[in-house]
């Protein structure tokens, strides 16, 4: 996507007060942040699924967040994962700036990996991924245990801004998200997609 399209894009679908404020917090202290228009496509998705449980890896300051919320159904709980306290600070502030319910959404602080075996398993219609690419292969197996069939995992950063489909990028990062794409590909029990949007979303349904 062009920076000129990511921009029109943005200002056909201008974000919220909240969400500037959280994405502001997210760039004071350098913590990434999806774009606008890969936030909506995480609405979207949630949305589609009519997700009423989601777990996200790697809160940040809110951004991916409050989209999130956005898209589960009204009575929807969001569990987020980070293993930065100071993140976590930033996000209950911009939930709080959204009046967002507490009962709503669940912060827990820790490392995805020691805090996913303690979720409940076939319980959760939407698994969004956005912590270390280096751990995504692992975050996918506990993905596939936590979802109910139907249930969707999706992985930010996907495309690595296209480093994914440079043959001559071999740096650590780009082939462990090559690694997971085929992964992905390759597992019968899912329907997946490459989205180019932002750094790139794959989302794979969970086959019934």
């Amino acid at each position: 996507m062009t920076d000129d399209t990511a921009s029109w894009i943005a200002d056909w679908q201008p974000e919220d007060a909240p969400l500037v404020s959280a994405r502001q917090r997210a760039a004071e202290v350098g913590v990434g942040a999806v774009d606008p228009a890969t936030g909506a496509v995480l609405r979207l998705l949630a949305s589609g699924l009519g997700a009423r449980t989601a777990v996200e890896l790697g809160t940040g300051a809110g951004v991916s967040t409050l989209w999130l919320l956005r898209g589960l159904t009204p009575d929807g709980i969001l569990t987020s994962v980070d293993s930065d306290g100071e993140h976590q600070r930033l996000a209950k502030a911009s939930l709080a700036e959204a009046d967002v319910p507490a009962t709503r959404a669940r912060l827990i602080a820790g490392r995805a990996l020691e805090v996913l075996p303690r979720l409940s398993e076939s319980s959760y219609d939407l698994v969004f991924c956005d912590a270390a690419k280096s751990e995504n292969r692992d975050y996918l197996s506990a993905a596939l245990t936590l979802l109910r069939p139907g249930g969707m995992v999706v992985f930010a950063g996907a495309l690595s801004g296209g480093r994914v489909a440079e043959t001559t990028a071999r740096d650590a990062e780009t082939v462990a998200l090559r690694d997971l794409a085929k992964a992905v590909r390759e597992d019968e029990r899912l329907v997946a997609a490459m989205i180019p949007v932002g750094a790139g979303l794959l989302a794979a349904t969970l086959s019934a």
